[in-house]
């Protein structure tokens, strides 16, 4: 599942707080009347959000009353961590106060609409009271409640000079769906342990509850299991690559094989408390039949080829053959095989660990893109399907699926698998992940299995979300337009079996964490706002300037994004007499292109963009760079005209 810049943020940008903001408008007496100069930029969108007059300003002692709870333990210092460090301010945590800055307050009898993780947050001149049913929602309202002090308090290091004030507000919020996930590719490259925990920072703060990890595949086996040590000595190393990813040269038999890792036991459980500390559960993937390289190259006799013996981790080179589609023909066979006992044995033992790592309920087993080629001419595989009674390769991995699900079930978790596991038959007890589209998700849905919507067409953030000029180049293309129309719970799906939705980060192409935060920003910010906010809170206008405050956010975290959305779009077509033509668009409202055809850098004093382009007979570069106003604020592009050639084609 296949599966830079410098913004210029001098110009981001004045409040511009629509009705979508804000749901009506309470004066407050005596309140302040001076001007809030931090725009209300809350994201994901909050279902109700009320502002007031005046704004809120933290003293130099700051006061956090909460009741005695180890629940709210973590969100109190996650809180005072993030104020001390960027304000230099003094904050304590008391169970008792007459005159708190801060309460933190758990309802003792439910509020019915809050739910597990909503929240409610009044931000009035004297103070700021956080209310919830949960301490889930407690942490969710310190997220809403940092993004609208000034954006330098995202800081890693003291910023002095800052008003630290904050508009009044009355937000009553909660989560439209109970899965808001992220998927991290950890198999393809391996990240450390401190990446993924930055990682899941990163999550938090869109309130994302879920990180997907993708433990298992080709080109490495990343979770350490005791009594199968192959796993991590062979089958978690490769040779190390640069370039594009399936396009490597094979590697020779004297290249090291020292590219790679994998966590300790005691990596996983850092990583489970880590997360949970921040009310985030981690779903373990471990991707079979297909997609099994590692785990074969490690114990061949797990495979249905003889050839396995001499099988190595995929170090990026082709190994699948994709032109006639899915599901691929397999050049090596990267299977394990369903009709060996011993593959049963083996995955007993992996899933007996994983469910004592993993709290969560379900494990994910894979299931996707599994060829058929090599089982077809198995003799072992034919036995197998004259004695199960099997008619075609979709119900021999339906076998497969079922058996792997009762060994799940054993270890007393729930079994998951990609939207593959609905061919050739499945068990009416299996959650689906639809990624082939929405549609096998709706199906699983109205046959009563839980799904969880990942779609490839709004959720892959794998994909380019720019022109494939200004990145590395992968075979389809999500911008940020696209992944906010991302809608989980469609009219036509029985609603009750969506749990919830995600975005998948898959790494081929991703070599340094860097590059993740990359891909993720800004449009994991559009896949927060579909998978929590009310469908009726949607409007991308105002999403966009939202999004434009956020970056100055991500610049002072020392978060890397994609500024794609100030890129324009190249279409290229033929005139009728055969005249290379170029239309320029742009993906967001107030952007003017200007351009050049003679190799030289434009700014705001060169030809300005009105009308497609005719590209000279001579020319062999067109230069574009957009503005806002007399400021660059996109990326100079240079498009070599040869390039243009190829895609009117």
């Amino acid at each position: 599942m296949k599966k830079l810049f410098l913004i210029i943020s001098c110009c981001f940008f004045a409040a511009n707080i629509s009705a979508q903001n804000i749901v009506t408008e309470t004066e407050i007496g005596a309140a302040e009347s001076e001007v809030v100069p931090t725009p209300i930029a809350i994201i994901p969108e909050p279902v109700s959000l009320v502002k007031k007059a005046g704004t809120f300003t933290l003293p130099e002692n700051i006061i956090v009353q909460a009741a005695k709870s180890t629940e709210l333990k973590q969100s109190i210092n996650y809180l005072s961590d993030r104020i001390t460090t960027a304000t230099g301010k003094f904050v304590s945590s008391v169970s008792n106060s007459s005159h708190p800055t801060i309460k933190l307050i758990l309802n003792t009898q439910e509020d019915v609409q809050l739910g597990k993780e909503g929240y409610k947050l009044n931000v009035n001149p004297t103070q700021v009271v956080i209310t919830a049913n949960q301490p889930a929602g407690i942490f969710y309202g310190i997220q809403s409640l940092l993004q609208l002090f000034p954006a330098e308090i995202e800081s890693k290091e003291l910023v002095n000079g800052i008003k630290w004030k904050a508009p009044c507000v009355d937000v009553i919020d909660y989560p439209k769906l109970g899965w808001r996930g992220l998927m991290f590719d950890v198999a393809r490259h391996f990240f450390t342990k401190q990446e993924v925990k930055q990682f899941i920072d990163g999550m938090v703060r869109y309130k994302f509850n879920l990180l997907h990890l993708h433990l298992a595949d080709d080109e490495g086996w990343r979770i350490e299991i005791k009594g199968l040590p192959k796993l991590t000595e062979i089958g978690a190393w490769s040779v190390k690559k640069t370039g594009t990813f399936g396009d490597f040269t094979p590697p020779a038999p004297d290249e090291p094989r020292t590219y790679g890792g994998f966590y300790t036991q005691d990596d996983i459980k850092e990583l489970v408390q880590y997360a949970q500390e921040r009310f985030v559960n981690i779903l373990p993937e471990i991707d079979v039949p297909g997609h099994s390289l590692a785990i074969i190259a490690s114990y061949p006799e797990l495979s249905c080829t003889p050839e396995a013996i001499n099988y190595k981790v995929r170090s990026g080179e082709k190994i699948m053959d994709w032109s006639r589609g899915a599901p691929p023909t397999a050049l090596v066979d990267n299977t394990l095989c369903p009709a060996n006992e011993k593959v049963y044995v083996f995955l007993d033992s992996v899933l007996t660990q994983v469910a004592n790592l993993f709290p969560f309920e379900y494990i994910h087993m894979g299931g996707d893109e599994a060829p058929h080629n090599f089982w077809e001419k198995n003799d072992q595989i034919k036995a197998l399907m004259v004695r199960e009674g099997l008619k075609t390769m979709p119900q021999v991995q339906a076998y497969f699926e079922k058996r792997v699900e009762q060994i799940v079930i054993s270890k007393g978790k729930k079994f998951m698998g990609w939207d593959e596991i609905l061919e050739g038959g499945v068990s009416p007890t299996a959650a689906v992940m639809s990624w082939r589209g929405m549609k096998y998700g709706i199906q699983a849905a109205n046959d009563k299995h839980n799904v969880v919507m990942s779609p490839t067409d709004f959720a892959y953030l794998d994909y380019m979300q720019a022109d494939a000029i200004t990145e590395p180049k992968v075979y389809a293309s999500l911008r940020l337009n696209k992944a906010y129309q991302f809608n989980p719970v469609p009219a036509s799906v029985n609603a009750k079996y969506i749990i919830g939705a995600q975005a998948n980060l898959w790494t081929e192409q991703i070599f340094t964490f860097r590059q993740v935060e990359y891909m993720l920003y800004p449009r994991a910010f559009a896949i927060a706002e579909s998978i929590w906010s009310p469908i009726d809170k949607k409007n991308w206008t105002n999403f966009v300037d939202r999004t434009q405050q956020h970056f100055k956010r991500l610049d002072l975290a020392e978060i890397k994004y994609s500024p794609a959305i100030y890129d324009p779009i190249f279409t290229v077509k033929r005139s009728a007499d055969k005249q290379l033509m170029v239309e320029l668009t742009t993906e967001i409202d107030g952007l003017d292109i200007y351009y050049s055809f003679d190799n030289s850098t434009p700014d705001r004093f060169y030809p300005k963009y009105t009308a497609a382009l005719q590209v000279p007979k001579d020319a062999s570069m067109l230069r574009v760079i957009t503005y806002r106003g007399k400021q660059p604020i996109g990326r100079l592009i240079s498009m070599p005209v040869a390039d243009l050639q190829k895609r009117a084609r």
